[in-house]
């Protein structure tokens, strides 16, 4: 075939072939649009679904000024504050004095939590007031604090449990009665981002070993520890008779130790293995050991006296080990929380640190088994933040401080209650309170000042006025009975030239013929 009938018969296939693909594209428009038609005409009656309403919350959400996180709100008068006249607020003003002093001789940056830096101002205000009247420590925190129920997310209540210093005996040498050795921190002990001196390491995170130079691991857990991983190494402050009275002093934080001498030793927490801690009545539980109801300190020790075997295999299971350093008390004085200051028996509580502030006064209010097991003692106080532990977990869950001794450990071993949280909030936080002390804005200057400063506008001054001589450097004006000297007008700064972009040229595009082939 010729070359020229070659190409007119490839036109001719393809223009045949275009018009096919435009038939084809058309009809499948055509069809999409009539059922989108049909889809309108049939479906336009129907209700859009109502969309899902929120969940309620139990308290309203509050535009306050902080957040606690999983804690939910409930702003309060003192009226509504069950029992809150019925208090000792003496009591409780000394109690948070005696935090204060920690408080007014901090320095540097603010706490980074809910109430931040804002306990500061209400005690100033107590470092300075000495009251020795009940009324006026009520109306102090009445005047200084705003009442705010505070619960976990979810939950109507908070919960309380009870701890204290226990009295044991001892030796300062090992014997074969006093045979269990309460540690101090071993030196091999590190915490990232705290020295070797510190006091009082963190009850919470890793905690590592040192092997060699540089390889750091885990600390040893518990039954490491029984089994002498760190015996023969001078850490001994004194020697227990029973490993029951050591677990408990570490579930306590704190402990006074009596030797036959007459002397005592005061124990404090110092730091941890690093291991969470397993509350070994709960595992008692789980096993079906002692029902949930029953559940006490006395029930747990009576049930590990009498099986030594399980006994041990039960303190196993918590894998937290507590190491001690001695302080310097006296008799007198209670044990020392973790702001650093002594405890109050009856006013004292441990919180959540990562959650509060040391210093905040808590109203707790309910019914607990203060006189028996089986009693419901109103109890209704106000508390201070001085104390933390590792079990104190959540916005509304507090260790209430009931002293040292056995009488102490029988109250405080069978609490575990669900109790009212009052938060009392300083008024500082308030938006309102805190909007009434700014500065109020400077007035406007007074006529005699404006003579001498007066303000021109460069912007609005006509030609004319710009072709006049220029004033005298000073001038007089003379009003009744008083003489004012008269500046050269101020002029206000120019305003900035709007500078726009230059635009290049844009070169000629020469319109080229195509060959012609």
């Amino acid at each position: 075939m010729a070359p020229e009938a070659r190409i007119k018969n490839f036109l001719k296939n393809s223009a045949t072939a275009l018009c096919a693909g435009a038939v084809v594209l058309s009809s499948f428009s055509l069809g999409a649009e009539a059922a989108r038609r049909h889809y309108r005409s049939h479906h336009h009656h129907l209700p859009a679904l109502p969309a899902a309403p929120p969940r309620a919350l139990p308290y309203p959400q509050l535009p306050l000024p902080f957040e606690i996180p999983g804690a939910q709100y409930l702003p309060l008068t003192w009226a509504d504050v069950k029992g809150w006249s019925d208090d000792d607020h003496l009591a409780a003003y000394k109690t948070f004095r005696a935090s204060c002093r920690t408080i007014n001789a901090q320095t540097g940056a603010a706490e980074p939590k809910a109430l931040g830096g804002s306990l500061s101002e209400p005690c100033r205000a107590a470092k300075s007031l000495e009251l020795t009247d009940d009324a006026k420590a009520r109306t102090f925190f009445e005047e200084n604090f705003a009442p705010l129920r505070i619960s976990r997310l979810g939950e109507p209540d908070g919960f309380v449990t009870g701890y204290y210093e226990p009295v044991l005996e001892g030796s300062r040498t090992q014997t074969e009665i006093f045979n269990v050795p309460v540690y101090r921190r071993p030196s091999n002990l590190f915490v990232r981002g705290y020295k070797q001196d510190s006091v009082s390491l963190p009850n919470k995170g890793p905690v590592y070993r040192k092997i060699g130079r540089r390889k750091l691991v885990p600390y040893y857990d518990r039954g490491e520890i029984e089994d002498g991983k760190i015996a023969g190494r001078g850490l001994e402050i004194a020697w227990l008779k029973d490993p029951t009275d050591l677990l408990f002093a570490q579930i306590q934080g704190s402990a006074r130790i009596k030797f036959d001498d007459g002397g005592t030793v005061r124990l404090n927490y110092d730091a941890y293995n690093g291991y969470p801690y397993t509350a070994v009545g709960r595992v008692l539980i789980e096993r079906g050991i002692i029902p949930k109801e029953e559940m006490s300190m006395q029930k747990i020790r009576e049930w590990m006296a009498q099986n030594p075997d399980g006994a041990k295999d039960l303190r196993r299971q918590n894998r937290s080990y507590i190491f001690f350093r001695e302080v310097n008390l006296s008799d007198k004085e209670e044990a020392v929380g973790a702001q650093g200051i002594p405890l109050t028996a009856g006013r004292s509580i441990a919180v959540d640190k990562a959650l509060h502030v040391y210093g905040t006064p808590f109203f707790i209010e309910g019914e607990l088994p203060i006189d028996s097991e089986r009693s419901k003692t109103s109890f209704h106080r106000l508390m201070i933040a001085q104390d933390t532990g590792s079990a104190i977990i959540g916005p509304a869950r507090a260790d209430l401080y009931f002293g040292a001794g056995a009488d102490a450990g029988r109250v405080s071993g069978r609490l575990r209650h669900p109790m009212h949280f009052v938060m009392l909030v300083p008024k500082g936080l308030d938006p309102t309170v805190r909007a009434a002390k700014l500065p109020v804005p400077d007035p406007r200057p007074s006529e005699k000042i404006a003579k001498l400063f007066p303000q021109t506008d460069p912007a609005k001054d006509s030609p004319k006025d710009q072709t006049k001589p220029a004033a005298p450097a000073a001038a007089v004006a003379q009003g009744k009975g008083e003489t004012v000297a008269v500046a050269n007008p101020v002029p206000l700064p120019v305003p900035r030239p709007v500078i726009e972009p230059v635009q290049e040229p844009r070169r000629p595009v020469k319109n080229r013929p195509h060959r012609q082939q």
